[in-house]
């Protein structure tokens, strides 16, 4: 039986494309860093989902650190796998390529980041309403972009990790026609949702510190009004 010439294989051409990616050098850096951002938004994501759930639901640490690690890795792989789905591929070739794209940088990822802050005094145990809470997260996530940036770099370099999707994507068989998220503007709307959980917990607790502080005023639900001194008695 003679091949079909047209006919190529899937695995063929998703070398192919990583390969051309592979050669282009020169912008393996800033596919680098788009790859890791992509990996940074899953990550947050899915912490982020992990954290609310388990404060929700009185979990605890043992309950809610595997809850996270858990979600990034969803959302981490579901961010891959959305343009791949809108491009045409079948689910199951997706699910194989964002497991072998994305597992090692998202992995190192969450190494980092839970290691980060597990070292921040009181972070573990800070809840939504802890200044703690927000400022170590955005500092593991900041500490973990920039450990995961050279592994992808490297991945790149030999035609591994987002190389294969970016291959996939490249060879012109298959043309978008999905909904297309921006990550860029995904990265940038977590950024701001944290800095304003963490302007909420700053003013919470000055709030709660002021109201520690002042002195007691006397109101109808009070019950009753503040006796006043007695006055000193002089023979």
């Amino acid at each position: 039986m003679t091949p079909d010439p047209h006919a190529r294989d899937h695995g063929a051409e998703i070398a192919e494309g990583a390969h051309s990616h592979h050669d282009d050098s020169s912008g393996l850096p800033r596919m680098a860093a788009s790859a890791t951002l992509h990996c940074l938004a899953g990550c947050a994501v899915g912490e982020i989902v992990g954290l609310v759930v388990g404060t929700a639901f009185g979990l605890g640490n043992a309950a809610v650190i595997p809850l996270s690690i858990g979600l990034a890795f969803v959302f981490g792989f579901t961010l891959s796998a959305v343009p791949l789905l809108g491009a045409g591929l079948a689910p199951t070739s997706v699910v194989k390529l964002v497991v072998a794209a994305d597992t090692l940088s998202i992995a190192t990822m969450e190494l980092v980041d839970n290691g980060v802050v597990a070292v921040v005094p009181g972070a573990l145990n800070a809840g939504l309403v802890n200044p703690t809470f927000w400022w170590s997260m955005m500092l593991s996530l900041v500490v973990a972009y920039l450990v995961a940036y050279p592994v992808n770099l490297l991945l790149l370099r030999r035609g591994q990790g987002h190389a294969l999707t970016h291959g996939q994507m490249a060879t012109g068989s298959r043309r978008p026609h999905g909904p297309r998220i921006d990550v860029t503007v995904l990265a940038v709307g977590l950024a701001a949702f944290m800095c304003g959980g963490l302007l909420v917990s700053i003013a919470d607790a000055s709030a709660t510190s002021t109201w520690s502080t002042a002195p007691q005023m006397w109101s109808p639900a009070a019950g009753r009004a503040p006796q006043p001194a007695p006055k000193e008695v002089h023979p």
